[in-house]
């Protein structure tokens, strides 16, 4: 069984001490420090220079990529950054390489090696979904069908990684993944648009007495990641046919994307097209449908928990 959540005293000996984490953000960034020193891996920095016990050093953490649990998954990352600039994606330097936290680099290694055997993909989203996906044809991470592109938001939206597939009959679909780990979703509004709620309009799934609510954080960037999904639908209708969905994906222990997902689903009218999966129940589905040693990697890294 865990342990209660860590004393004070245990954090500042891993150089995890930070006040403004809540208790349950404290044991993730302490289970990373310990994976970190388990792996022997050299302790980052603060921007001040203090150390940092849920950080790797740079420039190990750029050169060796030991925040990523295998070899593919650490060519699909070089790939990605490579392609960043040219593909306008959004890539936190240096916080891919040396931020054991980050929801991006676990995305990667959640969906890495899946990008890199499609057969494995569509083995795991068809055991989640087997009356949605027949085949899963394209995997990509940090993807929008076209930032900045009125036909969609408008905006720079993206979503964490991105799956396109076959349905069952032969249609295409895709299935758009946020995906957190330690953020609870309190960050700076960003500007709305019109375009933005003329998509929410015409999807006819919000009232319009939620829009308000749902223009603020911590509401804004779930409502944005689906209108994309939604955007797509509308924009696309012969190409997707009502097929797609938004899966918003985050661990069992963070409490604020619980609370925040639970009140996002208070303003939704019908739910087809949004699905919450905890990080657990994703990691369930890869155990059935593969025994390869990164699923157990995965697991002991970011959800045992234990010290």
């Amino acid at each position: 069984m865990p342990r209660p959540a860590p004393a004070w005293k245990e954090l500042e000996d891993h150089k995890v001490a930070e006040r403004s984490d809540a208790p349950w953000q404290r044991v993730l960034r302490l289970s990373q420090a310990l994976w970190r020193e388990r792996e022997h891996l050299p302790i980052g920095t603060k921007a001040e220079g203090q150390e940092l016990g849920s950080r790797i050093a740079m420039p190990e953490a750029e050169q060796d990529l030991p925040n990523y649990l295998s070899g593919p998954i650490k060519r699909i990352v070089r790939e990605t950054v490579q392609q960043a600039k040219a593909e306008d994606k959004l890539i936190q330097k240096p916080r891919i390489f040396n931020d054991l936290l980050s929801s991006q680099p676990l995305c990667f290694n959640l969906f890495g090696e899946l990008k890199a055997d499609l057969g494995l993909a569509t083995a795991w989203a068809q055991h989640l979904w087997p009356d949605r996906v027949q085949e899963v044809t394209r995997v990509e991470f940090e993807h929008s069908p076209g930032r900045r592109d009125p036909r969609y938001l408008g905006n720079r939206t993206a979503f964490d990684a991105y799956f396109e597939h076959t349905v069952p009959g032969g249609d295409k679909g895709f299935i758009g993944f946020e995906v957190k780990y330690h953020e609870n979703l309190e960050v700076e509004p960003a500007k709305t648009g019109e375009r933005v709620l003329a998509v929410a309009r015409d999807s006819g799934l919000f009232a319009e007495e939620s829009l308000p609510e749902l223009q603020a954080p911590p509401l804004q960037q779930v409502w944005f990641d689906h209108l994309l999904a939604l955007s797509m639908l509308q924009a696309d209708l012969a190409q997707w046919k009502g097929n797609g969905l938004f899966v918003f994906v985050h661990p069992v222990l963070n409490e604020a994307c619980y609370r925040v997902i639970a009140a996002y689903e208070r303003h939704l009218l019908r739910h087809r097209t949004f699905l919450r999966l905890s990080l657990e129940e994703a990691v369930a589905a890869l155990r059935v449908v593969t025994g390869a040693p990164w699923v157990r990697a995965f697991e002991e890294r970011y959800l045992d928990c234990q010290w």
